[in-house]
């Protein structure tokens, strides 16, 4: 048994399959129904191919599909089920800049600034971990736009930090997907009622995000 997204094949038993769909499903209707976010399909690499089936792809397994539609913040079980089931194998991206805007590091220093900023009692939002080895800390939108003049005034402008925010236009691979046929993406600290929809604003966690990126260079 296989399924197919733009003309790439992944083989899986028939139970496997299932069990992928309905965990991915779930995953999709949590994404929408609980935290309010908009959940877009996207293509998967398959032995290297991205299934968008463009030999040149330059994000092989890390874009959405161009012929999908997204699954709207506020979609159930039900829709999302539905919805998502007219693109089986599809990987779950986040669309960022409406909900939130994401402040990424080496997984490293973001496993050592979220022990700190926690033992700080500072507000976080989720943080995800990418099988590339990077963490991905969700901020207020607008952060992408804000962070140069945020680094000028925290004294950061001309550090070499490994340090970098996305913002409108970009999209994220969400937990339990695969990114780029590297490995799943899992949370570090998963969303809640209370973070999702209202994550921090980007200056409450920069200072020590760059300090730790700094000492971690």
């Amino acid at each position: 048994m296989g399924f197919t997204i733009g003309g790439i094949r992944e083989m899986r038993s028939g139970g496997a399959r299932r069990r992928v769909r309905t965990t991915e499903c779930t995953a999709v209707a949590e994404y929408t129904g609980l935290w309010g976010w908009d959940v877009v399909p996207g293509a998967r690499a398959v032995s290297g191919q991205c299934s968008c089936g463009d030999p040149a792809c330059t994000a092989p397994g890390a874009h959405p599909l161009s012929f999908a539609e997204p699954v709207p913040a506020g979609a159930g079980l039900d829709d999302a089920t539905k919805a998502w089931a007219e693109y089986p194998g599809a990987a779950l991206l986040l669309p960022v800049g409406t909900a939130f805007d994401v402040i990424e590091v080496a997984e490293a220093a973001g496993r050592r600034a979220l022990v700190r900023l926690e033992r700080m009692g500072l507000p976080l939002g989720p943080v995800c971990a990418t099988p590339t080895g990077r963490a991905r800390f969700f901020v207020a939108p607008g952060a992408a736009a804000e962070l140069p003049q945020l680094l000028y005034r925290m004294g950061w402008d001309d550090a070499d930090l490994d340090l970098h925010c996305l913002g409108p236009g970009t999209y994220i691979t969400a937990p339990p997907s695969d990114l780029g046929g590297l490995g799943p993406v899992r949370w570090l600290r998963p969303p809640t009622l209370d973070t999702a929809g209202a994550p921090p604003q980007a200056r409450l966690l920069l200072g020590t995000l760059a300090y730790i990126c700094h000492r971690t260079h």
